[in-house]
């Protein structure tokens, strides 16, 4: 167990190393922290804590440099975590207002996250599976051809083209109030029992035409929930943060797998914090994962988070992850 002495001059470590680079020595604490004790003093703890594994020295007659043991106590009791400033969280809520759609939001929510942490910024697509549908609508797009939207609670779109002859305006308006009273209001599950029953209440003549459009319906229905993942920020690994070859990571960050599993991983309903060997996916052995879950309750669920080197701002990227995912389910509630 090791003493508030101790823990201060780990924390100094870690604050100084994130902010130079560079590793850490006895005499530049005690002259940039007030711990209040001799350099004789600070190097018998930074002897201590590197016995114990919580910091190590990377050359000879070097510093000492924080191990992933000592960015877990760091982050888990000597963090605290950097709260936004006003101006900050105008930023955010101007960042995402007028948000067009579910792509246009993802795409904006991965940006920002990318620019607020300086690390690479990963954003799931929200699975809907208990959602309600919102809305439906069938548009004509020539003679004979429709084209059927059905939208989720969440913001999540499907489309289909049915190709139907030609058809009577009168027929389509029918269909289309059929096909509105059957879906809206319910979840998936529920529209495609409504559904079964829907060509009962068209007339004989519309019927083949109906045949289609509720065949098309039900396919959208039946569709797998969105798995998609969005990354942006990938040229803030430059710069020489990373000691080891960044090919595997650079490759795993193409792999949409490999990244779900990632942010499952790493998000909860709060923020996780999961650091170098702690990330059992391949390709980030040597990163750390700040990630929370997002979503409307009871309608989408899905995850955010970063991914940069150990040696980064805990404080300030959790208060930004955290921030921009209460941010996104808000927007997600609201819509």
């Amino acid at each position: 167990m090791l003493d508030d002495r101790k823990l201060e001059v780990l924390k100094a470590i870690v604050t100084d190393y994130v902010a130079s680079r560079e590793p850490v020595g006895s005499k530049a604490l005690v002259e940039r922290h007030q711990l209040n004790v001799s350099a004789a003093t600070v190097r018998n703890d930074m002897a201590v804590l590197e016995e114990e594994g919580y910091i190590t020295q990377p050359h000879t007659s070097a510093g000492r440099i924080p191990t992933d043991k000592g960015y877990r106590l760091f982050v888990d009791k000597l963090a605290r975590i950097k709260p936004l400033s006003q101006a900050e969280r105008r930023a955010i809520a101007a960042f995402l207002e007028g948000t067009l759609d579910m792509d246009d939001l993802i795409a904006r929510t991965v940006r920002l996250l990318a620019q607020l942490t300086h690390q690479v910024a990963i954003v799931q697509y929200p699975v809907t599976q208990r959602g309600q549908i919102r809305h439906a609508e069938l548009v004509q797009l020539g003679p004979e051809r429709v084209m059927l939207i059905v939208v989720t609670a969440s913001g999540r779109v499907d489309q289909g083209i049915v190709e139907l002859g030609v058809v009577p305006q009168e027929a389509l308006v029918e269909l289309r109030n059929a096909i509105v009273g059957a879906v809206i209001g319910r979840t998936p599950s529920e529209a495609a029992t409504a559904l079964g029953t829907v060509l009962d209440d068209i007339r004989p003549e519309y019927r083949p035409f109906a045949a289609s459009i509720v065949a098309t319906t039900l396919q959208l229905l039946a569709a797998e929930p969105t798995t998609q993942v969005v990354v942006a920020g990938v040229p803030n690994l430059a710069g020489g943060v990373f000691e080891s070859n960044l090919r595997p990571l650079l490759e795993a960050l193409e792999e949409q797998v490999v990244l779900l599993r990632l942010l499952g991983e790493a998000a909860t309903d709060d923020v996780t914090v999961r650091i170098g060997q702690e990330n059992t996916a391949t390709g980030f052995q040597a990163t750390s994962v700040v990630a929370s879950g997002y979503g409307a309750a009871g309608d989408a669920a899905a995850s955010l988070g970063v991914v940069g080197p150990t040696r980064m701002d805990y404080p300030a990227t959790i208060a930004s992850v955290r921030a921009v995912a209460r941010y996104v389910s808000r927007y997600l509630m609201e819509g």
